[in-house]
This record gives structure tokens, sequence and C-alpha cells, in this order.
């Protein structure tokens, strides 16, 4: 496994290094991880060395990757620590890519998951080398992809809306939407209904009522305490 820290020759505040033109479709990576393992699992993205970076890759205009074993970092304990505070400032979103590689690893995983924090970088382990090449390629193919893939899809047709806003209320089901649609026929209308209205629901017993009937009249916001 190859985390030998590179040596530094720049001088105090260097200009950020231009990428090489190529950058928009490859895995940028340093010189000291052109050997490191984990490259062999990397085939949907080209990828080649660059000695313009401090990072040990570049996956993203905005995206740098530290990477770091944890045999090796049993070996050199205090690497990581002087590695993550020299390039923390480089990128916008900085990657500490963890290769668990040894057992009895949760105390070392829970004390590099308080630096990540503190430095701002966000921690993946990976169990394998193949995995952790798979890291690499999904940060760069996904690079550009919009948030949509995460982002809570809501079917646009009008039953789906409202049982979407309405099940958000403790105890009411997609069952009780029907009904109150099928009662009421509009949100309007279910908003200004009273609780003996309500109550003539099938399904809707005192606490649903309530349940629901609060979530029409109680602030959003809970009022803050009052000072003493």
């Amino acid at each position: 496994m190859n985390n030998t820290p590179s040596q530094d020759k720049s001088t105090p505040n260097p200009p950020r290094p231009a990428f090489k033109s190529s950058f928009g479709n490859t895995i940028l990576v340093n010189p000291n991880q052109q050997k490191n393992p984990i490259l062999k699992h990397v085939h949907n993205i080209p990828w080649e060395v660059s000695d313009a970076i401090k990072v040990d890759y570049v996956v993203g205009k905005t995206t740098g990757v530290t990477y770091l074993s944890l045999k090796y970092h049993r070996l050199y304990p205090t690497y990581i620590y002087d590695r993550m505070a020299s390039v923390k400032n480089l990128f916008v979103t900085r990657i500490l890519l963890v290769l668990v590689d040894v057992e009895n690893y949760h105390d070392v995983i829970r004390e590099i998951n308080r630096v990540s924090v503190l430095n701002g970088f966000t921690l993946m382990l990976a169990w394998s080398q193949e995995e952790a090449g798979r890291y690499l390629e999904t940060y760069k193919a996904y690079e550009n992809k919009p948030p949509d893939m995460i982002r809570e899809r809501v079917d646009e047709d009008y039953y789906a809306k409202m049982t979407d806003c309405l099940t958000s209320v403790r105890s009411v089901n997609k069952t009780d939407v029907l009904t109150l649609l099928s009662n009421f026929g509009s949100f309007k209308n279910i908003v200004n209904a009273n609780t003996s209205q309500l109550a003539m629901c099938p399904g809707f017993g005192e606490q649903k009522v309530r349940q629901l009937s609060n979530a029409w009249t109680q602030p959003f916001l809970a009022n803050k305490k009052q000072k003493r």
C-alpha cells in the first residue's frame, strides 16, 4: 500500500496549480498514488497521473480525495493528521477515503472520524480495494449529476399529493386519506371540517381526530421558552 507522504517543496501560500485540459473526464492521481492497488479496480473512468495536485486524487473541480489504509496508519499514526492539515483548504468537498484492512478497527475509526469532522472532511470507509476504486469512479461519474436521484419524489396527480401531505400527520394512513377525500372532496373542506364531522368518518377515533385538527391549528414553530 503506497501512502508515502510527498515532499513539500512549495513556497508559502503558493498559487493553486492549473489542472490539465483532460481534467474534465479523468481522475487525476498524485504520483505517490500511481502504484496504489485500488487503481486496478478503476475500469469505467480514465485516470492519469498529475504532479500538479497536492491531494491523492482529484475527482471533480471542487472535490479532492485523501487516501489512507489502516495498515499504513498503524505504522505511521501521525501521517494523516499532517496530510489533512496540508490540503484542507484546497477543495470545497474534501473526502477522506479509508481502506479498512485491519482487525480491531473500531477505536481507530472513531478517532479518524473525529479528526475528519474537525478538519471538514467527509469520511468514506471501504472494506476492500475494489470498493475503494468504485468510490473514486462514482464520485467522478456523478460530478455533474443533479440531485434528482436522492431527492424525494412526489407524484404529480392530486391524490398522490394529498396522500403525501395528509400522511405526514401522525396516525393518518393512505386509507384515511381516501376516506377524507371521499367525504369532503377537497383539502380546503378537510381543513375547515370540525371535529364532529371528522369523527363521522370511518376509522377516525377521538385520538386521530384530535391529531388531525391540531395539525391545522397549532403553530408551525414551537414558542421559545420564556427567559427567567
